[in-house]
């Protein structure tokens, strides 16, 4: 595995002479098989569907090892081959840590399973696996020209491409819908961002920021609008890979509201496998969702290949409040295609999820977090992950980040009282006594 903390990217360094510091060959549409230019703004297909960046990888295959990254910094641009930015003097970086592999024995004892480890992206800057997304998708921004990006959110994008784009003077204007996490519009509006709350969801925000961007003619950061967040999310499989010695593992879960991460983790691997740095089946990759916004669960249960719009949707686990997404279709192909499925769980799990992790492993995940390790519970109820496979929960940020997810009764003392010493209880409700 690698080191828990790494040091942070070093911009100046200079790739080997004989290598491009970049192989990306082009853009290419999923659904129509249309081909784009990469040297010029490119936003969706003119079919509609997302964009995706294609890599000259047979070439890449003889000129590009392992080896080759041994001498390189821990962070997410030690794989620049396999990323869009074509210079080094495009990056724009906060230090993007490549996040560690935690170990969880206790809470997988807990649930019946040996081989149980966390990926932590809430070391990431800004807390969370979005600074993946807005370093690469921001550093092609900048590399094209971009001056002006408007995209919805859920919160932590917002927070993220606004600190980014504070990083590479370009303009940022974000809505968001009013019932966000509280410290993320603190984020958006402390980095200079055009901040704007719709008392609706996400959806709302998009239709809001879609209006904006025809009338402006600006940069369409939302998700999947663009084809270089999910290169971003991307570098989380490719850690992953290396951070396992480039031995796969059984089972992959993701929490899913637009799925930009699982569609990257996907190509991530698939790229590593035309390399040839990964062999045999890849992992099933799991999508979770909660009870109360569940299109991808809802539409793997029916076989189909694209979701409907999920009417009403509410979960405290906000970033996967999604009622419809634009690349369902390609997170559904990335289940179908490695075995997988989707599942929803519910509040109460999440919320009890949380706090156990917290107690057995000291963890503080996110509540889209909580809900991956909720799945993961009920999946080896249920027999379905089996108690020697090797289990990677994927936290896509800091718990912290999110106050209000946990509700706890605090006794207030006077500064005469003493602290008792018998009869205490402890968050989760288990009366225990001290001596």
């Amino acid at each position: 595995m690698s080191p828990l903390v790494s040091p942070l990217v070093d911009e100046k360094v200079t790739p080997l002479a004989e290598h491009r510091y970049s192989y990306v060959q082009g853009l290419y549409c999923p659904r129509c098989d249309a081909e784009y230019a990469h040297n010029r703004v490119q936003q969706l297909c003119q079919c509609g569907s997302p964009l995706l960046v294609r890599y000259d990888l047979e070439t890449l295959k003889n000129s590009w090892s392992k080896a080759d990254l041994a001498s390189r910094p821990w962070s997410l641009w030690r794989y620049h081959e396999l990323l869009p930015v074509t210079s080094p003097a495009a990056i724009v970086s906060l230090g993007e840590v490549v996040t560690p592999l935690i170990e969880l024995p206790a809470l997988g004892a807990d649930m019946r399973l040996n081989n149980l480890v966390m990926k932590d992206e809430g070391l990431l800057p800004t807390g969370s696996f979005k600074a993946r997304g807005a370093a690469v998708g921001i550093s092609r921004a900048k590399e094209l020209g971009v001056t002006h990006l408007a995209m919805p959110t859920n919160g932590n994008a917002g927070a993220a491409w606004s600190l980014y784009a504070a990083r590479a003077g370009i303009k940022a204007t974000i809505s968001m819908p009013v019932d966000a996490p509280f410290i993320t519009r603190q984020e958006c509006a402390a980095a200079g961002a055009s901040l704007t709350l719709v008392n609706g969801v996400i959806s709302d925000s998009g239709k809001q920021v879609a209006e904006w961007v025809k009338a402006t003619g600006h940069y369409d950061a939302s998700t999947l609008k663009e084809p270089y967040r999910i290169e971003g999310k991307k570098t989380m499989g490719l850690e992953l890979a290396e951070q396992l010695g480039w031995q796969l593992p059984d089972v992959i879960l993701y929490p899913t509201g637009g799925g930009v991460g699982l569609i990257g983790i996907y190509k991530a691997l698939q790229e590593l496998q035309t390399l040839g740095w990964v062999t045999g089946k890849l992992p099933r990759l799991i999508a979770v969702q909660a009870n109360g916004c569940a299109p991808i669960v809802k539409a793997w249960q029916e076989g189909a290949r694209v979701s409907e719009f999920w009417e009403r949707s509410h979960t405290h686990a906000f970033g996967i409040n999604v009622p419809k997404a634009l690349g369902d279709f390609l997170v559904l192909d990335a289940l179908y295609a490695t075995g997988g499925r989707a599942i929803a769980v519910s509040e109460t799990a999440i919320r009890w999820e949380q706090t156990r992790a917290a107690q057995l492993e000291g963890t503080f995940v996110c509540p889209e977090g909580a809900a991956v390790l909720a799945a993961v519970r009920e999946l080896s109820t249920l027999g379905e992950i089996g108690t020697h496979e090797r289990v990677v929960a994927l936290n896509t940020g800091a718990g912290i980040k999110y106050p209000d997810s946990q509700s706890f009764h605090v006794d207030v003392l006077d500064k005469q009282s003493a602290i008792p010493t018998t009869g205490f209880t402890t968050a989760s409700g288990d009366s225990h006594e001290r001596t």
